[in-house]
Protein backbone atom coordinates (compact mmCIF):
# COMPACT_ATOMS: atom_id res chain seq x y z
CA UNK A 1 0.00 0.00 0.00
CA UNK A 2 1.17 3.42 -0.68
CA UNK A 3 -0.37 6.28 1.12
CA UNK A 4 -0.29 9.20 -0.59
CA UNK A 5 -1.01 10.36 -4.14
CA UNK A 6 1.70 13.05 -4.88
CA UNK A 7 4.71 12.83 -7.19
CA UNK A 8 6.22 10.66 -4.05
CA UNK A 9 3.06 8.46 -3.99
CA UNK A 10 2.72 7.55 -7.84
CA UNK A 11 5.67 7.20 -8.34
CA UNK A 12 6.31 4.72 -6.14
CA UNK A 13 2.93 2.76 -6.91
CA UNK A 14 4.05 2.70 -10.60
CA UNK A 15 7.35 1.68 -9.86
CA UNK A 16 6.47 -1.32 -7.60
CA UNK A 17 3.59 -2.41 -9.92
CA UNK A 18 6.17 -2.52 -12.78
CA UNK A 19 8.56 -4.83 -10.54
CA UNK A 20 4.95 -6.97 -10.13
CA UNK A 21 3.31 -6.19 -7.02
CA UNK A 22 0.10 -5.91 -6.32
CA UNK A 23 -0.26 -1.96 -5.40
CA UNK A 24 -3.24 -0.40 -3.76
CA UNK A 25 -2.76 3.87 -3.60
CA UNK A 26 -4.77 5.64 -0.91
CA UNK A 27 -5.31 9.96 -1.53
CA UNK A 28 -7.46 11.84 1.01
CA UNK A 29 -8.06 14.21 -1.60
CA UNK A 30 -10.07 13.50 -4.52
CA UNK A 31 -7.42 13.75 -7.23
CA UNK A 32 -3.13 13.26 -7.41
CA UNK A 33 -0.83 15.54 -7.67
CA UNK A 34 -0.31 16.90 -4.07
CA UNK A 35 0.73 20.25 -4.28
CA UNK A 36 1.29 20.37 -7.91
CA UNK A 37 -2.08 20.54 -9.14
CA UNK A 38 -5.39 22.27 -11.23
CA UNK A 39 -8.68 23.47 -10.77
CA UNK A 40 -11.11 25.10 -12.23
CA UNK A 41 -12.42 28.75 -12.02
CA UNK A 42 -15.26 30.48 -12.77
CA UNK A 43 -13.95 33.79 -14.09
CA UNK A 44 -15.69 36.91 -15.63
CA UNK A 45 -12.87 36.35 -17.76
CA UNK A 46 -14.32 32.99 -18.69
CA UNK A 47 -13.89 29.51 -17.32
CA UNK A 48 -10.23 29.09 -16.91
CA UNK A 49 -8.13 25.94 -15.69
CA UNK A 50 -6.18 27.25 -13.02
CA UNK A 51 -2.38 25.55 -11.53
CA UNK A 52 -1.96 26.48 -8.00
CA UNK A 53 1.13 27.24 -8.78
CA UNK A 54 3.81 27.64 -11.31
CA UNK A 55 6.17 24.70 -11.46
CA UNK A 56 8.73 24.11 -13.64
CA UNK A 57 11.37 22.26 -13.98
CA UNK A 58 15.47 21.12 -15.56
CA UNK A 59 16.99 19.36 -17.93
CA UNK A 60 18.97 17.49 -15.31
CA UNK A 61 15.74 16.75 -13.17
CA UNK A 62 16.18 13.07 -14.56
CA UNK A 63 13.64 11.04 -12.52
CA UNK A 64 10.78 14.04 -13.12
CA UNK A 65 12.23 13.42 -16.89
CA UNK A 66 11.70 9.72 -16.57
CA UNK A 67 8.35 10.23 -14.52
CA UNK A 68 6.61 12.13 -17.36
CA UNK A 69 7.48 9.77 -19.84
CA UNK A 70 5.90 6.90 -17.59
CA UNK A 71 2.81 8.40 -17.73
CA UNK A 72 3.14 9.55 -21.28
CA UNK A 73 3.31 13.13 -20.77
CA UNK A 74 7.04 13.78 -22.54
CA UNK A 75 5.63 16.12 -25.00
CA UNK A 76 3.03 18.14 -22.85
CA UNK A 77 5.95 19.80 -20.69
CA UNK A 78 8.59 20.61 -23.54
CA UNK A 79 12.34 21.40 -22.33
CA UNK A 80 13.97 24.69 -23.93
CA UNK A 81 16.37 23.85 -26.33
CA UNK A 82 18.96 26.07 -24.85
CA UNK A 83 18.88 27.84 -21.68
CA UNK A 84 17.35 32.04 -21.98
CA UNK A 85 16.02 32.95 -19.19
CA UNK A 86 14.71 37.24 -19.10
CA UNK A 87 15.79 39.14 -16.53
CA UNK A 88 14.44 42.66 -16.25
CA UNK A 89 15.78 45.63 -13.69
CA UNK A 90 12.52 47.00 -12.71
CA UNK A 91 14.70 50.14 -11.94
CA UNK A 92 16.53 50.82 -15.19
CA UNK A 93 14.23 49.35 -17.14
CA UNK A 94 16.75 47.05 -18.88
CA UNK A 95 16.90 43.39 -19.67
CA UNK A 96 19.86 40.87 -19.42
CA UNK A 97 19.78 37.34 -19.84
CA UNK A 98 21.31 34.36 -18.70
CA UNK A 99 21.55 31.95 -21.59
CA UNK A 100 24.02 29.44 -22.52
CA UNK A 101 25.80 27.81 -25.16
CA UNK A 102 27.12 24.78 -26.63
CA UNK A 103 30.96 24.62 -24.91
CA UNK A 104 31.44 22.16 -22.11
CA UNK A 105 30.47 23.59 -18.77
CA UNK A 106 31.12 26.00 -17.09
CA UNK A 107 32.05 27.38 -20.55
CA UNK A 108 28.96 27.28 -21.65
CA UNK A 109 27.25 30.14 -19.16
CA UNK A 110 30.81 32.43 -19.82
CA UNK A 111 30.17 34.80 -22.64
CA UNK A 112 26.04 35.27 -20.66
CA UNK A 113 27.64 36.08 -17.70
CA UNK A 114 30.73 38.54 -19.00
CA UNK A 115 27.37 40.58 -21.01
CA UNK A 116 24.95 40.15 -17.89
CA UNK A 117 24.14 44.02 -17.01
CA UNK A 118 22.96 43.97 -13.86
CA UNK A 119 26.15 43.43 -12.50
CA UNK A 120 29.46 45.63 -12.60
CA UNK A 121 32.39 43.97 -14.53
CA UNK A 122 34.12 43.40 -11.05
CA UNK A 123 30.99 41.55 -9.59
CA UNK A 124 30.75 39.27 -12.89
CA UNK A 125 34.12 38.32 -12.21
CA UNK A 126 33.72 37.59 -8.45
CA UNK A 127 30.60 35.40 -9.36
CA UNK A 128 32.78 33.67 -11.81
CA UNK A 129 35.15 32.91 -9.42
CA UNK A 130 32.47 31.88 -6.62
CA UNK A 131 30.58 29.49 -9.51
CA UNK A 132 34.35 27.51 -10.40
CA UNK A 133 34.94 27.67 -5.88
CA UNK A 134 31.38 25.84 -5.57
CA UNK A 135 33.14 22.60 -8.05
CA UNK A 136 35.26 21.87 -4.71
CA UNK A 137 31.89 21.33 -2.42
CA UNK A 138 30.78 18.43 -1.72
CA UNK A 139 26.66 18.76 -1.05
CA UNK A 140 27.01 15.39 0.70
CA UNK A 141 29.60 17.00 3.91
CA UNK A 142 27.83 17.15 6.70
CA UNK A 143 29.62 20.43 7.52
CA UNK A 144 28.06 22.31 4.64
CA UNK A 145 24.44 21.26 6.10
CA UNK A 146 24.94 23.30 9.52
CA UNK A 147 26.60 26.53 7.21
CA UNK A 148 24.44 29.06 5.45
CA UNK A 149 24.83 29.92 1.52
CA UNK A 150 24.90 34.00 1.92
CA UNK A 151 27.98 33.61 4.25
CA UNK A 152 29.52 31.40 2.23
CA UNK A 153 29.11 33.96 -0.84
CA UNK A 154 30.04 37.12 0.94
CA UNK A 155 33.50 35.24 1.69
CA UNK A 156 33.95 34.89 -2.16
CA UNK A 157 34.07 38.37 -2.44
CA UNK A 158 29.85 37.96 -3.74
CA UNK A 159 28.25 41.40 -2.88
CA UNK A 160 24.87 41.97 -1.89
CA UNK A 161 23.94 43.12 -5.31
CA UNK A 162 25.67 40.23 -6.83
CA UNK A 163 23.39 37.79 -4.71
CA UNK A 164 19.87 39.45 -5.03
CA UNK A 165 20.54 39.93 -8.77
CA UNK A 166 22.00 36.36 -9.75
CA UNK A 167 22.44 33.91 -6.42
CA UNK A 168 19.23 34.83 -5.32
CA UNK A 169 17.14 35.05 -8.50
CA UNK A 170 18.15 31.29 -8.72
CA UNK A 171 18.39 29.95 -5.25
CA UNK A 172 14.37 31.83 -4.23
CA UNK A 173 12.70 29.96 -6.88
CA UNK A 174 14.55 26.72 -6.80
CA UNK A 175 14.96 26.37 -3.04
CA UNK A 176 12.31 28.97 -1.76
CA UNK A 177 14.66 30.73 0.81
CA UNK A 178 16.76 33.52 0.22
CA UNK A 179 20.74 32.57 0.76
CA UNK A 180 21.07 33.67 4.34
CA UNK A 181 18.25 30.77 4.99
CA UNK A 182 20.21 28.13 2.74
CA UNK A 183 22.04 25.19 4.02
CA UNK A 184 25.32 25.75 2.03
CA UNK A 185 24.79 21.74 1.10
CA UNK A 186 21.34 22.50 -0.48
CA UNK A 187 22.44 25.31 -2.22
CA UNK A 188 26.04 23.58 -3.45
CA UNK A 189 23.75 20.61 -4.71
CA UNK A 190 21.37 23.24 -6.72
CA UNK A 191 24.26 25.41 -8.33
CA UNK A 192 26.61 22.42 -9.26
CA UNK A 193 24.01 20.00 -10.78
CA UNK A 194 22.54 23.02 -12.75
CA UNK A 195 24.94 24.74 -13.42
CA UNK A 196 28.79 22.54 -13.69
CA UNK A 197 27.80 19.29 -14.68
CA UNK A 198 26.71 19.31 -18.09
CA UNK A 199 25.89 22.38 -20.82
CA UNK A 200 22.13 21.41 -20.70
CA UNK A 201 21.77 20.72 -17.21
CA UNK A 202 19.89 23.89 -16.50
CA UNK A 203 17.25 24.17 -19.43
CA UNK A 204 13.93 24.91 -18.11
CA UNK A 205 11.18 22.89 -19.16
CA UNK A 206 7.92 24.37 -18.56
CA UNK A 207 4.40 22.59 -19.45
CA UNK A 208 2.15 23.68 -21.89
CA UNK A 209 -0.73 21.76 -20.77
CA UNK A 210 -2.08 22.57 -16.77
CA UNK A 211 -0.26 20.27 -13.72
CA UNK A 212 -3.54 18.48 -13.26
CA UNK A 213 -3.34 17.07 -16.83
CA UNK A 214 0.25 15.50 -16.31
CA UNK A 215 -0.19 14.65 -12.49
CA UNK A 216 -3.51 13.48 -12.36
CA UNK A 217 -5.50 12.89 -15.74
CA UNK A 218 -1.96 10.84 -17.42
CA UNK A 219 -0.77 9.50 -13.78
CA UNK A 220 -4.54 8.16 -13.53
CA UNK A 221 -4.44 6.44 -16.33
CA UNK A 222 -0.85 5.09 -15.93
CA UNK A 223 -1.82 3.88 -12.52
CA UNK A 224 -5.73 1.84 -14.25
CA UNK A 225 -2.95 0.45 -17.02
CA UNK A 226 -0.40 -0.76 -14.47
CA UNK A 227 -3.40 -2.59 -12.64
CA UNK A 228 -3.04 -0.61 -9.12
CA UNK A 229 -6.12 -0.39 -7.21
CA UNK A 230 -6.11 3.67 -6.54
CA UNK A 231 -8.57 5.14 -3.79
CA UNK A 232 -8.95 8.99 -3.69
CA UNK A 233 -10.94 10.78 -1.46
CA UNK A 234 -9.76 7.95 1.52
CA UNK A 235 -7.66 9.20 4.41
CA UNK A 236 -5.61 7.18 6.28
CA UNK A 237 -6.38 6.99 9.82
CA UNK A 238 -3.92 5.07 11.69
CA UNK A 239 -1.11 2.11 11.23
CA UNK A 240 -1.12 -1.28 12.98
CA UNK A 241 0.13 -4.57 13.13
CA UNK A 242 -2.05 -7.50 11.34
CA UNK A 243 -2.34 -10.82 12.69
CA UNK A 244 0.03 -13.21 11.57
CA UNK A 245 2.26 -10.47 9.93
CA UNK A 246 1.98 -7.29 7.64
CA UNK A 247 0.14 -4.55 8.62
CA UNK A 248 -3.68 -2.61 8.77
CA UNK A 249 -3.82 0.79 7.42
CA UNK A 250 -7.31 1.83 8.85
CA UNK A 251 -8.94 4.22 6.42
CA UNK A 252 -11.66 6.58 6.21
CA UNK A 253 -14.12 7.55 2.97
CA UNK A 254 -17.24 9.19 2.95
CA UNK A 255 -17.87 8.61 6.04
CA UNK A 256 -17.30 4.97 6.54
CA UNK A 257 -14.09 3.30 8.37
CA UNK A 258 -12.35 0.25 7.45
CA UNK A 259 -8.80 -1.41 7.81
CA UNK A 260 -6.80 -2.41 4.84
CA UNK A 261 -4.00 -4.98 4.39
CA UNK A 262 -0.76 -4.81 3.28
CA UNK A 263 2.95 -6.92 3.44
CA UNK A 264 4.56 -3.39 3.01
CA UNK A 265 3.40 0.12 3.71
CA UNK A 266 5.05 3.40 2.02
CA UNK A 267 4.27 6.39 3.30
CA UNK A 268 4.33 9.38 0.70
CA UNK A 269 2.76 12.06 2.56
CA UNK A 270 3.66 15.45 4.52
CA UNK A 271 6.27 15.12 7.47
CA UNK A 272 4.26 15.96 9.63
CA UNK A 273 1.65 13.77 8.61
CA UNK A 274 3.75 11.00 8.61
CA UNK A 275 4.81 11.50 12.17
CA UNK A 276 1.15 11.48 13.13
CA UNK A 277 0.75 7.86 11.63
CA UNK A 278 4.11 6.71 12.51
CA UNK A 279 3.74 4.49 15.52
CA UNK A 280 5.97 5.37 18.39
CA UNK A 281 9.83 3.93 17.58
CA UNK A 282 9.41 3.59 14.07
CA UNK A 283 12.61 6.44 13.71
CA UNK A 284 15.62 7.18 15.57
CA UNK A 285 14.43 10.19 17.73
CA UNK A 286 11.12 10.58 15.84
CA UNK A 287 10.08 13.72 17.16
CA UNK A 288 12.96 15.34 14.81
CA UNK A 289 10.42 15.20 12.22
CA UNK A 290 8.61 18.00 13.92
CA UNK A 291 11.85 20.25 13.41
CA UNK A 292 11.45 20.12 10.02
CA UNK A 293 9.89 24.08 9.03
CA UNK A 294 8.19 24.68 6.07
CA UNK A 295 8.49 27.89 3.34
CA UNK A 296 4.90 28.98 1.81
CA UNK A 297 4.72 30.06 -2.01
CA UNK A 298 2.32 32.86 -2.82
CA UNK A 299 0.86 32.69 -6.80
CA UNK A 300 -0.32 36.36 -8.15
CA UNK A 301 -3.06 35.54 -11.23
CA UNK A 302 -4.23 38.73 -13.46
CA UNK A 303 -6.11 38.00 -16.41
CA UNK A 304 -5.85 41.31 -18.50
CA UNK A 305 -8.10 42.40 -21.54
CA UNK A 306 -5.26 42.14 -23.94
CA UNK A 307 -1.43 40.92 -24.53
CA UNK A 308 0.97 42.87 -22.13
CA UNK A 309 3.74 40.84 -22.54
CA UNK A 310 5.70 39.09 -25.30
CA UNK A 311 8.07 36.57 -23.81
CA UNK A 312 6.57 33.31 -22.36
CA UNK A 313 8.02 33.90 -18.58
CA UNK A 314 10.29 36.82 -17.62
CA UNK A 315 12.10 37.31 -13.87
CA UNK A 316 12.56 40.46 -12.10
CA UNK A 317 15.05 42.83 -10.55
CA UNK A 318 14.84 45.47 -7.94
CA UNK A 319 10.24 44.97 -7.96
CA UNK A 320 8.36 42.70 -5.50
CA UNK A 321 7.87 40.57 -8.34
CA UNK A 322 9.71 37.63 -8.82
CA UNK A 323 9.07 35.32 -11.64
CA UNK A 324 5.71 36.34 -14.48
CA UNK A 325 4.63 33.34 -16.46
CA UNK A 326 2.44 33.48 -19.48
CA UNK A 327 -0.26 31.00 -18.56
CA UNK A 328 -2.92 32.03 -21.37
CA UNK A 329 -3.28 28.58 -23.53
CA UNK A 330 -2.60 25.93 -20.82
CA UNK A 331 -5.08 27.96 -18.67
CA UNK A 332 -7.89 27.90 -21.55
CA UNK A 333 -8.63 31.32 -21.76
CA UNK A 334 -10.55 32.47 -24.68
CA UNK A 335 -12.04 35.98 -25.73
CA UNK A 336 -15.84 36.79 -27.14
CA UNK A 337 -16.70 36.44 -30.67
CA UNK A 338 -14.32 38.69 -32.77
CA UNK A 339 -12.09 39.64 -29.89
CA UNK A 340 -8.83 38.89 -28.94
CA UNK A 341 -8.37 36.41 -25.64
CA UNK A 342 -6.61 39.14 -23.70
CA UNK A 343 -3.33 37.16 -21.35
CA UNK A 344 -3.25 35.45 -18.25
CA UNK A 345 -0.11 35.85 -16.62
CA UNK A 346 0.97 34.07 -13.25
CA UNK A 347 3.51 35.97 -10.41
CA UNK A 348 5.39 33.05 -8.85
CA UNK A 349 6.33 34.43 -5.17
CA UNK A 350 8.65 31.94 -3.37
CA UNK A 351 10.22 32.57 0.12
CA UNK A 352 6.83 34.51 0.79
CA UNK A 353 6.50 34.54 4.42
CA UNK A 354 5.48 38.53 4.73
CA UNK A 355 2.56 38.38 1.91
CA UNK A 356 1.35 34.80 2.38
CA UNK A 357 -1.34 36.36 4.51
CA UNK A 358 -1.83 39.53 3.42
CA UNK A 359 -5.56 39.92 1.64
CA UNK A 360 -6.39 39.51 -1.76
CA UNK A 361 -7.36 43.02 -2.10
CA UNK A 362 -3.82 44.93 -0.75
CA UNK A 363 -1.99 42.44 -2.90
CA UNK A 364 -3.86 43.92 -5.85
CA UNK A 365 -2.89 47.08 -4.35
CA UNK A 366 0.69 45.51 -4.35
CA UNK A 367 1.11 44.14 -7.46
CA UNK A 368 -0.76 45.63 -10.57
CA UNK A 369 1.04 49.14 -10.02
CA UNK A 370 4.34 46.65 -10.45
CA UNK A 371 3.26 44.98 -13.74
CA UNK A 372 2.45 48.01 -15.14
CA UNK A 373 5.91 49.57 -14.04
CA UNK A 374 7.35 46.44 -15.53
CA UNK A 375 4.95 45.92 -18.32
CA UNK A 376 4.51 48.84 -20.27
CA UNK A 377 1.44 47.24 -21.59
CA UNK A 378 -0.07 46.47 -18.92
CA UNK A 379 -0.72 50.25 -17.97
CA UNK A 380 -3.25 50.90 -20.49
CA UNK A 381 -5.17 47.28 -20.25
CA UNK A 382 -8.31 46.42 -18.09
CA UNK A 383 -7.60 43.81 -15.76
CA UNK A 384 -10.44 40.96 -15.95
CA UNK A 385 -9.69 38.92 -13.12
CA UNK A 386 -7.35 39.17 -10.38
CA UNK A 387 -6.80 36.43 -7.73
CA UNK A 388 -4.42 34.52 -5.40
CA UNK A 389 -3.31 31.28 -4.44
CA UNK A 390 -1.13 30.24 -1.53
CA UNK A 391 0.52 27.11 -0.32
CA UNK A 392 1.40 27.64 3.08
CA UNK A 393 3.52 25.07 3.85
CA UNK A 394 4.93 24.36 0.04
CA UNK A 395 8.20 23.29 0.36
CA UNK A 396 10.53 21.95 3.84
CA UNK A 397 12.33 25.05 4.85
CA UNK A 398 15.85 24.44 3.53
CA UNK A 399 17.65 26.21 6.39
CA UNK A 400 21.08 25.28 7.90
CA UNK A 401 20.66 21.84 9.51
CA UNK A 402 17.62 20.68 8.25
CA UNK A 403 19.84 17.81 6.75
CA UNK A 404 20.41 16.16 9.77
CA UNK A 405 16.40 16.17 10.47
CA UNK A 406 15.45 14.50 6.99
CA UNK A 407 15.00 10.92 7.51
CA UNK A 408 15.83 8.10 4.77
CA UNK A 409 13.50 5.63 3.51
CA UNK A 410 14.06 3.02 5.94
CA UNK A 411 11.95 2.88 9.50
CA UNK A 412 12.49 0.84 12.19
CA UNK A 413 9.60 -1.38 11.39
CA UNK A 414 9.66 -3.89 9.06
CA UNK A 415 7.66 -3.26 6.01
CA UNK A 416 6.99 0.30 6.70
CA UNK A 417 8.50 2.84 4.15
CA UNK A 418 8.95 6.57 3.66
CA UNK A 419 8.59 9.08 0.72
CA UNK A 420 8.49 12.43 0.23
CA UNK A 421 10.47 15.70 -1.16
CA UNK A 422 11.21 16.09 2.47
CA UNK A 423 13.12 12.51 3.07
CA UNK A 424 16.92 12.73 2.72
CA UNK A 425 17.21 12.93 -1.19
CA UNK A 426 19.95 15.13 -1.06
CA UNK A 427 17.92 17.40 -3.40
CA UNK A 428 15.65 20.25 -2.13
CA UNK A 429 11.59 20.20 -2.06
CA UNK A 430 11.26 20.47 -5.72
CA UNK A 431 9.26 17.60 -8.03
CA UNK A 432 12.91 15.78 -9.24
CA UNK A 433 12.80 14.73 -5.19
CA UNK A 434 9.39 13.78 -4.80
CA UNK A 435 9.85 11.44 -7.83
CA UNK A 436 13.44 10.27 -6.68
CA UNK A 437 12.30 9.76 -2.90
CA UNK A 438 9.36 7.51 -4.38
CA UNK A 439 11.91 5.10 -6.79
CA UNK A 440 14.05 4.87 -3.66
CA UNK A 441 10.94 3.93 -1.53
CA UNK A 442 10.35 1.35 -4.57
CA UNK A 443 13.76 -0.03 -4.60
CA UNK A 444 13.50 -0.50 -0.62
CA UNK A 445 10.58 -2.39 -0.89
CA UNK A 446 11.50 -4.37 -3.60
CA UNK A 447 14.92 -5.23 -2.32
CA UNK A 448 13.12 -6.70 1.02
CA UNK A 449 11.04 -8.72 -0.99
CA UNK A 450 13.58 -10.00 -3.43
CA UNK A 451 15.65 -10.89 -0.22
CA UNK A 452 13.08 -12.76 1.56
CA UNK A 453 10.99 -14.24 -1.23
CA UNK A 454 7.98 -12.49 0.30
CA UNK A 455 5.24 -10.27 -1.55
CA UNK A 456 3.91 -10.09 -4.46
CA UNK A 457 6.56 -11.38 -6.78
CA UNK A 458 8.51 -8.21 -6.89
CA UNK A 459 12.49 -8.44 -7.50
CA UNK A 460 14.72 -5.95 -7.15
CA UNK A 461 16.11 -3.91 -10.20
CA UNK A 462 17.33 -0.02 -10.38
CA UNK A 463 18.74 1.06 -13.45
CA UNK A 464 19.74 4.54 -14.14
CA UNK A 465 19.51 5.82 -17.95
CA UNK A 466 21.96 8.81 -17.35
CA UNK A 467 21.32 12.56 -18.18
CA UNK A 468 19.35 12.51 -20.96
CA UNK A 469 17.06 8.82 -20.21
CA UNK A 470 15.98 9.95 -16.47
CA UNK A 471 15.73 6.97 -14.24
CA UNK A 472 13.53 4.55 -13.57
CA UNK A 473 12.98 1.36 -11.24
Amino acid sequence: MVVGGGLAGTTAALALADLGARVTLVEARPRLGGLAFSFRRDSPAGQLTVDNGQHVYLRCCTAYRGFLRRVGATTLAPLQRRLDVPVLDAGRGRVGRIRRNGLPAPLHLAASLARYPHLSPGERAAAARATLALRHLDPADPALDGQDFAGWLRARGQSERAIAALWDLIGVATLNARAGGVSLALAAMVFRTGLLTAPGAADLGIPRVPLGELHHTHARAALDRSGVTTLLATKARALRRAEGGGWLVDVAARGERRALAADSVVFAVPHDAAHGLLPAGALDEQDRLLGIGTAPILNVHVVYDRRVMRAPFLAALGSPVQWIFDRTGPAGLVGAPGSPPGQYLALSQSAADDEIDRPAGALRERYLPELARLLPGAAGARVRDFFVTRERTATFAPVPGVGRLRPGTRTRLPGVYLAGAWTATGWPATMEGAVRSGLAAARAVAGVAAGSHRGAGAHATARSHGTDGGESV
